[in-house]
């Protein structure tokens, strides 16, 4: 004879599987965007190399929207160093918000481990 559903066991491992899905879906998105602000940042060092070699008087442009304006050659290269560095400290915040989610994930799953254990111990109990 089958055994009784418990219905709050079953109940937790539907929040689970929501809560994972859901949770996996965010930790995808954070990873497209860590992927992009790297991209983003590797285009910006390339760009702050290649300019490191120009001389002084160099004419230079930036581009603006779908403009470009003539700037400074020492402009744009505090432009590329500050525009690296909010890179680099967004791309830090979106992989600490993904460590969260991560051990979030991982918590959850071992409560829903630990909540079947002590089912199983009390249905053992229980039949002997």
């Amino acid at each position: 004879m089958a055994k009784p559903v418990d219905l709050e066991l079953r109940k937790a491992f539907a929040e689970l599987q929501i809560k994972m899905v859901a949770t996996s879906k965010k930790i995808q998105i954070i990873d497209s965007h860590i992927g992009v602000l790297k991209r983003v940042a590797q285009h910006a060092e390339i760009t702050q190399r290649e300019m490191a070699h120009l001389p002084n008087g160099t004419k230079t442009y930036e581009s603006i929207g779908r403009m470009f304006l003539l700037t400074d050659l020492e402009d744009i290269k505090k432009n590329l160093k500050e525009n690296l560095s909010l890179l680099s400290s967004r791309t830090a915040e979106l992989e600490e918000n993904k460590q969260y989610l991560e051990k979030n994930l991982k918590e959850s799953e071992d409560n829903i481990r630990e909540m079947v254990q002590q089912k199983k111990e009390q249905s053992e109990t229980k039949s002997t």
